[in-house]
């Protein structure tokens, strides 16, 4: 039971500790902020004593997430927050007990990420005319994209420092400022330098630049994607991340094994990595079944 104490202070505390103590990106910590921010507005908005909530306080919630239009994906992500949250406010002595100790989170769909072919992905890397300063810039990004997997978050927040070209190699910060480096072939090589003498002009440590010469949003990009994808007439449900799908389902259709692929993308645990599996399972059985004289 939470004790009569400011909740923005409580809130800052506990973000600060995830921030300092277990290195979670921006990203997340920022997540975790609206995550417990919502709840702790729904309790005053429904005049739910913060003092005297219960387990049964916190399945309300959750059905009125679930009414809401929220997939159970996203349910559970607020849940591990508010849990997080009070294993915090009880190593703190806050509370005595948690609210959320015998709470069980919804059942998840079985969730495949979108993923494309390589014949599409070869469109969308033909597409910029390379006579345009602009789509000279993008062509450059999605073949970094595609080539090495990587997060649009970590393509945007790239610096000149994290690339070198002699080697073709890329140092990537992922999630929770965790490093690794990822290798790209020549022709994404071949694109990133085209750009890069582009914009040398530009004092700046960012790599990928605005018409402004400033760092490019994730937004900006994926406005830029959208335009390649109807000049192609491709799906309306192709984003920036289907390339980091596309990425790792072709490795694994083409005979790479589970870990490299899981170290490629940074995943911390392997049962991420796996979904893909199922993508490039799914993929070879249809071509079985188109090619197949007996499928």
């Amino acid at each position: 039971m939470i004790k009569d104490i400011k909740k923005d202070h409580l809130i800052g505390s506990f973000l600060d500790s995830l921030y300092i103590e277990k290195g979670l990106s921006k990203n997340t910590v920022s997540s975790y902020k609206n995550d417990i921010s919502s709840f702790l507005n729904w309790l005053e908005k429904n005049n739910i004593n913060q003092i005297k909530i219960t387990s049964s306080d916190v399945n309300l919630y959750i059905s009125y997430l679930f009414t809401s239009g929220l997939k159970s994906t996203s349910i559970n992500r607020k849940i591990s927050s508010i849990k997080h949250f009070y294993l915090f406010l009880l190593k703190k002595k806050i509370v005595k007990t948690s609210p959320l100790d015998e709470i069980s989170t919804p059942k998840q769909e079985n969730y495949l990420p979108v993923s494309i072919s390589e014949d599409e992905v070869e469109k969308i890397l033909n597409s910029p005319d390379l006579n345009i300063k602009i789509e000279r810039r993008d062509k450059a990004m999605i073949e970094i994209l595609y080539a090495t997997g990587m997060r649009i978050s970590e393509l945007v927040n790239l610096k000149l420092t994290d690339i070198d070209i002699n080697r073709s190699v890329i140092k990537v910060f992922g999630k929770g400022s965790k490093e690794r480096l990822v290798p790209f072939g020549e022709e994404a090589a071949d694109a990133l330098d085209i750009y890069l003498k582009d914009r040398e002009k530009y004092n700046c440590k960012d790599v990928f630049l605005s018409n402004r010469g400033s760092k490019i949003t994730r937004g900006a990009f994926w406005q830029r994607i959208k335009i390649y994808i109807a000049r192609e007439n491709l799906k309306s449900s192709i984003s920036p991340h289907t390339l980091r799908h596309a990425f790792a389902t072709h490795l694994l259709n083409r005979g790479a094994d589970l870990r490299s692929v899981q170290m490629l993308l940074g995943h911390s645990d392997l049962s991420t990595t796996q979904i893909y599996t199922h993508i490039a399972k799914k993929r070879l059985g249809e071509i079985l079944k188109k090619h197949h004289p007996r499928g």
